[in-house]
């Protein structure tokens, strides 16, 4: 049956219309709200962000090491992970070919002191005579990390393996970084890197624990050892050297995060710290040394003659409740101030306990929380002391059932949580999100800021929300206030920065909206030296159509910032922002009249 055209638009129209109704009451969203932002950018109210405020902090978790952003393609590589008895477990490694042909076993005649396993493989079929090998030949094969192609043999005898690695030949500026990954993390312009990791750093068990000595120098003379906090074998391939390295590479200051003799299940008295308080010192003059000296000349072999901007230690990881933390503390903060007085020594504690009889640089904070609890903490430092050392909040992260494995509304609260650190950047001095990485066949934790798997990779929703904070390092701060009533799901900030290739001046202006209605806005700017350009503004906004919406291999860029320009800016603008959202607005300002070409 024919229907008459006049029918079908007005069918067409209502059935649109019943579309956009159920998308709107599936999302929860209602009617909008009106509001009025106030940004006082009055040279005399700015203040200055520290140089350091965003940076990243790595630990070996979810093999976010092995087999991820450090391109050590097979696992197991010394045939160590099975401990030093023997026979030995070799795993992942397998027998490819018939069994019958081929016997593998392990041995303690290495030739590396540190890595005394071995693998012999005796070949007893051959390409000639009467016991012809298999057409594929025999051998023992690497699934590597979730992927790795197989290596044969197609000859009789016996063959020793140890040590064996497989490296792409282009990684991240030429030092064994796995380049996609490593260049996500460039992106985000970090002002530091903290290593190598919290429980990682510390070990179920101090045998398990992380100890910096024995992952530097050749590759295969270190020893390994088993990550028993995320429950898995490293062969150190990603050390301490390492990480300096990449700290280096990516323009940013490295955090050391030492062990201070504790384990979760044990700790060291202070009457026997010594050894272990010698071996940091040991490790800072490693970094710091020159070329001749004891430690330095040990990395100078390592090919890096100068040494390492090595500004900060962190003495454990949130450990203060424990018995001897307190004493044991006090011996690395005195060993390592007599040797480097410039270090920056990080507590564990929390600015309550610090005091000129335990004296510390910074103290760490760290914040996992709901997605609503986070949102809240936008005022956590508002009515903080504003004397006495300032907070690294080395570790903050989303958990809980919304959640996920990375959600728009954990990032917008995230997002929230970093705007309140901007305002308070008085008192805090660093942060950093956590966990960093996961690779997708190992998630010991979710979420995670970057996703991959061994030849794929995406940015989580909050990985996204970074990029929203990587121009705040060094940004001059100005207050701003939110009048809108009956609505207490929106925050905002205003930074002026300034683009180190073309020397630009943006205002930035960032607002976060975590709640399921729309705000028309009056946004009003007050106090600038120079005007704001008709031109050259853009406006950037992260959402989605729900707020658990998540990025994955299929989607990455499902949850992804979007930008345009803006037309009409100016001091005094009307914007819309968006249900569940993070927007922002790098408004140009107009050069200054005394600056020079």
């Amino acid at each position: 049956m024919a229907v008459q055209r006049t029918d079908a638009a007005s069918w067409l129209r209502e059935l649109v219309l019943v579309y956009a109704m159920c998308w709107t009451v599936s999302l929860g969203f209602v009617a909008g709200q009106t509001g009025q932002l106030n940004v006082d950018a009055s040279p005399q109210n700015a203040r200055k962000i520290p140089d350091k405020m965003f940076g990243i902090f790595f630990e070996e978790i979810n093999h976010a090491g092995a087999g991820g952003l450090w391109a050590e393609l097979v696992s197991n590589r010394g045939f160590e992970a099975g401990g030093p008895n023997t026979p030995s477990n070799i795993d992942p490694w397998l027998i490819i070919g018939n069994e019958s042909s081929i016997i593998v076993g392990t041995d303690r005649t290495s030739c590396f002191e540190k890595n005394p396993v071995a693998l012999r493989m005796e070949v007893l079929c051959d390409s000639k005579g009467t016991n012809n090998c298999p057409s594929g030949g025999v051998g023992v094969y690497n699934p590597g990390y979730w992927g790795m192609a197989p290596a044969y043999n197609q000859q009789s005898g016996v063959i020793w393996l140890d040590q064996v690695s497989v490296m792409p030949s282009d990684t991240y500026m030429g030092h064994g970084f796995r380049k996609d990954l490593a260049s996500m993390l460039a992106n985000l312009k970090p002002q530091f890197l903290k290593f190598p990791g919290g429980n990682y750093a510390m070990g179920n068990y101090l045998r398990n624990a992380f100890r910096w000595s024995e992952t530097v120098g050749p590759w295969e003379e270190r020893p390994g050892h088993f990550n028993d906090a995320w429950g898995y074998w490293t062969d150190d391939g990603l050390g301490f050297f390492e990480f300096l390295q990449l700290a280096e590479d990516l323009g940013a200051s490295p955090v050391w995060v030492v062990n201070d003799g504790a384990s979760q299940n044990e700790e060291v008295s202070t009457a026997t710290i010594a050894s272990l308080v010698k071996d940091v010192v040991d490790g800072i003059e490693f970094a710091r040394g020159g070329p001749k000296t004891t430690w330095g000349s040990v990395r100078a072999a390592m090919g890096h003659p100068q040494p390492f901007n090595l500004d900060y230690v962190s003495i454990g990881n949130q450990e203060c409740w424990m018995l001897y933390y307190r004493g044991n503390y006090q011996k690395f903060y005195s060993a390592i101030k007599a040797a480097y007085p410039d270090i920056n020594v990080v507590s564990s504690c929390d600015k309550s306990t610090i005091s000129p009889s335990n004296p510390a640089d910074l103290y760490d904070v760290h914040v996992y929380t709901s997605s609503s609890d986070m949102f809240s903490r936008t005022s956590m430092f508002d009515n903080m002391t504003r004397s006495g050392p300032k907070a690294i909040v080395s570790e903050y992260a989303v958990t809980g059932k919304d959640a996920g494995k990375g959600t728009l509304v954990a990032a917008l609260a995230e997002a929230a949580f970093l705007i309140g650190l901007e305002r308070n950047s008085d008192v805090v001095e660093m942060a950093s999100c956590a966990p960093l990485f996961v690779n997708d066949n190992d998630r010991r934790w979710s979420p995670d800021a970057i996703v991959f798997n061994s030849w794929q990779n995406y940015g989580c929703p909050n990985y996204w929300m970074l990029h929203f904070f990587k121009d705040s390092c060094g940004a001059t701060f100005h207050p701003s206030n939110i009048q809108i009533s009956s609505y207490n799901q929106l925050v905002a900030s205003a930074i002026t920065w300034q683009n180190s290739k073309d020397k630009s001046t943006y205002l930035k202006i960032k607002l976060v909206n975590f709640g399921n209605q729309a705000v028309n806005l009056s946004i009003s700017v007050s106090g600038l030296d120079e005007g704001i350009k008709s031109s050259g503004s853009k406006k950037t906004v992260l959402t989605s159509s729900g707020p658990l919406d998540e990025n994955s291999f299929q989607e990455p860029q499902k949850v992804a910032p979007v930008s345009s320009p803006v037309d009409n800016a100016n001091e005094q603008m009307g914007v819309l922002v968006d249900p569940y959202s993070l927007t922002s607005f790098d408004l140009l300002l107009q050069p200054s009249k005394h600056s020079t070409i």
